[in-house]
């Protein structure tokens, strides 16, 4: 039972958080939020035409030789590993460590209010991680009516670390510096230390993902 006086913490239920949440900032934190994701997106359709680009060139040049196409299962292992990384910044930073909420350097979340709005946004953000998950999942089914598709597992690992880098570097470097939504770990005493860590960790799975997926093995070359 709630004490005395404290108003339930649910939107439907406490009017303030309702006047909280459906303010002007609404809309444009939505905004953020689909932006961000489509920003995201955009990096994904520039790999995939950059991917096969390199793929008919490469095919082109080794005309004697069978080259199964990588392209489709890195892609969709990638969008995978976006939905994915997403749900561990999630579930970890938001809400096992509970560093911070989604709009916490907006509202602080040492409120019941600050902890109900920021929850709302946080569902929102899965929401938008959950939708890069489906729509990974669902290329990876259409992978199955392709044929001369590239089945390495190498593929599919890289593209999902890939996937986590491009999510935690550009959403870093949209909500954490531009925006400024949140920090990784509001109550640090060095808060860039943190978010800098956070880019830094996005280069390193971009990095790794770029070495599983543009292996010699999918990628050949006469030499080879």
């Amino acid at each position: 039972m709630e004490p005395p006086g404290l108003l339930p913490g649910c939107i439907s239920c406490n009017k303030g958080i309702q006047d909280q949440l459906y303010n002007s900032a609404f809309l444009p934190n939505l905004f953020t939020l689909i932006a961000g994701f489509i920003v995201i997106v955009l990096i994904v359709l520039l790999f995939t035409y950059l991917s096969a680009r390199k793929f008919k060139r490469v095919s082109s040049q080794i005309p004697d030789k069978e080259i199964l196409n990588p392209v489709p299962l890195a892609t969709a292992s990638t969008v995978m590993g976006i939905g994915i990384g997403g749900f561990i910044d999630g579930i970890l930073f938001h809400q096992i460590l509970q560093l911070h909420g989604m709009v916490s350097n907006k509202l602080p979340i040492d409120t019941i209010m600050g902890k109900a709005v920021n929850m709302f946004w946080d569902g929102i953000f899965h929401a938008l991680t959950l939708t890069a998950v489906i729509i990974g999942f669902v290329l990876l089914i259409r992978l199955l009516k392709m044929r001369n598709i590239n089945p390495s597992p190498k593929l599919a690992i890289g593209g999902a670390i890939g996937g986590w880098g491009i999510f935690n570097f550009f959403e870093g470097i949209i909500h954490h510096h531009i925006i400024k939504l949140h920090n990784v770990n509001e109550f640090a005493f060095n808060p860039d230390i943190w978010n800098y860590s956070f880019l830094a960790s996005g280069i390193i799975f971009i990095a790794i993902g770029y070495a599983f997926i543009y292996h010699r093995d999918h990628y050949p070359t006469r030499l080879s």
